[in-house]
């Protein structure tokens, strides 16, 4: 049974911790809100210019004409897939970097099964022991998010660069983003999206664009604009997804840990009262006992 001394020190030892929780705790509570609400807003502006990039390209002999840009018509192959894994650099969030990785993971099995090529390009380092060690020489490149505290557009541009370049150069042939998707504190959706080649909605024609839309220029001049924004759009949006998401997570794991603290507390509080409670009786007992021995 342990002393009132080591009781006493690891009551003390798990109040700081407690501290430290509960602090990291309201820091992430006050991150989600502004995170939260970036997310929110750049979500119908990914979605709308994804839906017009979609519906351009069906006008454009079903997206894969003659002379259709590479990110709309592929590289007429489907043997090298690329996962670009989005995770964070700090820890302390629950399960939010583990479900990315193990959605990833999920989808490079079922590629392997269909007798694919798989490589993985990782945002953030938190996903690279497991997937290194899962896939050992598989991961092409790891982008550094370090120094960044908060997601802004120029990364997802560097990113999407780095990605075009990579597909140009026939490293890959399709790429597949995966986030995290914010829904609240308590939830985060691991998601999978396709973003190079842009992918045409399943039965979409061109009867799907009335006939009265007019384009200036041309729908091959501006996908050719809107292809590589869209790359970038889609990629700001998971990174803002994956901050909000990182925010809750983070809230949600301090939070259960502060609970978990002050429970632990409360048991150690009972057990020193306990310990403390029978030294005094024993002392107490072996004075009566010399007095009376007298």
């Amino acid at each position: 049974m342990p002393s009132l001394k080591e009781l006493k020190l690891r009551r003390d030892s798990v109040k700081s911790t407690q501290k430290i929780t509960k602090a990291k705790q309201m820091v992430a509570a006050a991150k989600l809100r502004k995170a939260q609400a970036a997310a929110e807003a750049a979500r119908p502006y990914s979605e709308r210019l994804e839906a017009v990039v979609a519906s351009l390209a069906t006008k454009i002999a079903g997206g894969s004409g003659e002379g259709a840009s590479p990110l709309l018509a592929g590289t007429g192959k489907d043997d090298v897939h690329l996962l670009v894994v989005a995770n964070s650099d700090r820890g302390l969030a629950g399960a939010f970097n583990a479900n990315i990785v193990k959605a990833a993971l999920a989808k490079a099995r079922e590629l392997e099964l269909d007798g694919k090529k798989v490589l993985f390009y990782l945002i953030g380092r938190k996903g690279r022991p497991v997937i290194n060690r899962t896939y050992p020489g598989k991961i092409v490149h790891q982008y550094d998010t370090t120094g960044v505290k908060e997601p802004g557009f120029a990364q997802a541009q560097a990113i999407a660069q780095e990605l075009s370049t990579m597909f140009l150069e026939g490293k890959f042939d399709v790429a597949h983003l995966f986030y995290s998707r914010f829904k609240s504190a308590l939830a985060q959706i691991p998601t999978e999206q396709q973003i190079i080649p842009v992918k045409i909605p399943a039965g979409a024609d061109r009867n799907a664009i009335p006939a009265t839309v007019e384009y200036e220029p041309s729908e091959e001049a501006i996908l050719d604009d809107l292809l590589p924004r869209n790359v970038s759009i889609q990629l700001f949006k998971a990174l803002l997804e994956n901050n909000a998401s990182e925010q809750g997570a983070s809230m949600t794991a301090m939070d259960n840990a502060t609970r978990n603290a002050g429970d632990l507390i409360n048991k150690l509080n009972i057990q020193y009262n306990r310990s403390r409670q029978a030294a005094i009786t024993t002392e107490l007992v072996e004075i009566i006992s010399g007095a009376e021995a007298l």
